[in-house]
């Protein structure tokens, strides 16, 4: 499974503005699999940003709730992610994950990452 990401990378939104990043995913795609985003701002530890079933549930970090918006086009297995009134908080490189489970294992799929600087 590969996961291409756009969005984001040498683009710099002020604060208050808005991006939206996409992620889409080839190969062999499970059949069942979870798609989301994560980040990881400097010297931080990456965490969830939100994430959405192939049935439309979502979950998400609880303070980025009202900001973020994850879709999820289960067609041809794209993901997006709306972020609106951003912070330089939110500056961080952001990765697309796909997760899945094979027998008892969770198995996990990353992108390779793309930037978002929010200048103050």
């Amino acid at each position: 499974v590969q996961l291409q990401a756009s969005g984001g990378g040498l683009v710099q939104v002020p604060t208050g503005g808005s991006l939206s990043l996409s992620c889409t995913a080839s190969g062999n795609i499970p059949s069942v699999n979870v798609m989301g985003w994560y980040r990881q701002a400097p010297g931080k530890q990456r965490e969830l940003v939100a994430a959405i079933s192939p049935d439309g549930t979502t979950t998400g970090a609880e303070s980025l709730k009202g900001r973020f918006t994850i879709t999820r086009h289960s067609a041809n297995a794209t993901v997006h992610l709306q972020m609106d009134s951003l912070t330089p908080e939110d500056t961080a490189v952001y990765y697309c994950n796909l997760a899945t489970v094979r027998g008892l294992d969770l198995k996990e799929y990353w992108g390779q990452g793309t930037l978002v600087t929010v200048s103050s």
